[in-house]
């Protein structure tokens, strides 16, 4: 639609959010009524995600012009959300003040900043890759402020915002950049030459989350490796069927529930095309269930078995790339180039692997957290976090209660963090030599 077409739409027709925290006695209702357009959902799920909100019911229907959601909602302690401020960002974000605001605006949980480069890399997965990676940008004088890292069968891919160490801002020398971008990409080849890595470097606006499933999207994670085997008990209920009558197809999706898994189903459908018409979550059992009365974004249900198994894998393996598989470990100390760098070098000299990190930084602290296993598979040996914990500093390192979960288990699937065999590295993972 004509970005000034659609000014006028709104502007005819403003959206509107009302938020009720009477009708119900534990959580907070919200309705958002607005005209329809491609990726509206979207859009909405992104900003209560965004606000760490956990959507326990959502009702949605988006058929014909009119986009109308009711979900219900409670902050991270199950609670009805009360926050003033929180309160009035919805309605500034979802409401009539957003009517006029940019696509880019729109897109929702969006960061700009021109004071970090963002980095985006995805390579094959090995033992190792983020300890790496993490020494390559340190002997590069760059420190990593925030990243997020997913791997998925066989698969990784991280978004990272550096800065420059000497000054603190984004790096923007054309010959350091094309250094930084043929470094890592090389690290992330390897010695798997099948199949093709990727580093893009860019100083604009980008969603971390929605990007690494683009990426992953992109890369084709989904489609299952010869030799992976899944627990058919762990692995997600995905369903698609066509109803002829409306002209639809019904995705059923029955899964363990936990956070964002709303927002990575339907960033995966706004992704592949298609328009959510109907939709109904229920999130209020440890089992999610979710359903979607879906056409392509052509106005066709799904045409053939082909197309059919492609959501089913796609939904899939959006659903298992956040699973958190391992033991919670969170890091809090002040920050410092090279912090991530002599981590995970510590990791992989006592065997663990990363499944999953998000690394922060807020006010000079760096709030880090990795999911960690044993390389072997086998659970982690509560000596070696205490030898590790000994290492870093009892009080900077702390175990979550979490246990060790792991609920997509899989032998081709290497993870960052690994045994590392190759590079030369001193002490805390600073790079001696690199070539």
């Amino acid at each position: 639609m004509d970005d000034e077409y659609e000014k006028f739409i709104r502007r005819m027709n403003p959206p509107r959010v009302v938020v009720d925290n009477e009708s119900s006695k534990n959580v907070t209702v919200i309705q958002v009524d607005s005209a329809n357009k491609h990726g509206i959902l979207l859009e909405v799920v992104q900003v209560l995600t965004d606000l760490n909100l956990v959507i326990t019911k959502a009702y949605i229907c988006s058929d014909g012009g009119w986009f109308m959601d009711v979900f219900n909602v409670t902050d991270r302690d199950g609670n009805k959300v009360i926050d003033e401020g929180i309160l009035d960002y919805i309605h500034k974000s979802l409401g009539p003040d957003s009517c006029f605001a940019s696509s880019m605006r729109r897109s929702v949980g969006v960061t700009t900043g021109m004071d970090h480069t963002s980095i985006e890399l995805i390579g094959s997965d090995r033992p190792g890759l983020l300890s790496e990676v993490s020494a390559v940008l340190t002997h590069l004088k760059c420190n990593v402020v925030n990243a997020e890292v997913w791997t998925h069968n066989t698969r990784a891919a991280a978004v990272m915002q550096v800065t420059d160490e000497e000054n603190g801002g984004a790096i923007t020398d054309p010959e350091r950049l094309t250094m930084i971008k043929h470094l890592l990409c090389n690290v992330l080849k390897g010695s798997n030459k099948s199949r093709e890595a990727k580093t893009v470097v860019s100083h604009g606006a980008t969603h971390t989350e929605r990007r690494l499933h683009q990426m992953m999207f992109a890369d084709r994670d989904y489609e299952r490796m010869g030799g992976d085997s899944i627990d058919e008990k762990e692995r997600p209920n995905v369903n698609v069927i066509n109803w002829h009558d409306r002209d639809y197809s019904v995705v059923t999706i029955r899964c363990k529930d936990r956070p964002k898994l709303l927002f990575d189903i339907v960033c995966t459908l706004t992704d592949m095309q298609y328009v959510v018409f109907h939709g109904n979550v229920d999130a209020e059992q440890p089992e999610a269930y979710q359903e979607y009365c879906i056409r392509h974004i052509d106005g066709s249900p799904v045409k053939s078995e082909a197309e059919r198994q492609r959501v089913v894998q796609c939904l899939e393996a959006a659903i298992e790339r956040r699973v958190s598989e391992g033991l919670k470990l969170e890091l809090c100390t002040t920050d410092r180039v090279g912090l991530l760098s002599d981590v995970t070098r510590i990791f992989r000299e006592n065997s663990l692997t990363v499944t999953r990190a998000e690394v922060t930084t807020r006010a000079g602290k760096a709030v880090n957290t990795f999911y960690v296993r044993c390389a072997s598979g086998h659970p982690v040996d509560p000596k070696i976090i205490d030898s590790i914990r000994q290492t870093i500093g009892q009080t900077i390192l702390r175990v979550k209660d979490s246990p060790q979960e792991i609920t997509q288990e899989s032998p081709t699937r290497f993870l960052f963090g690994g045994l590392f065999k190759s590079r030369s590295f001193c002490n805390f993972g600073l790079v001696r030599s690199y070539s």
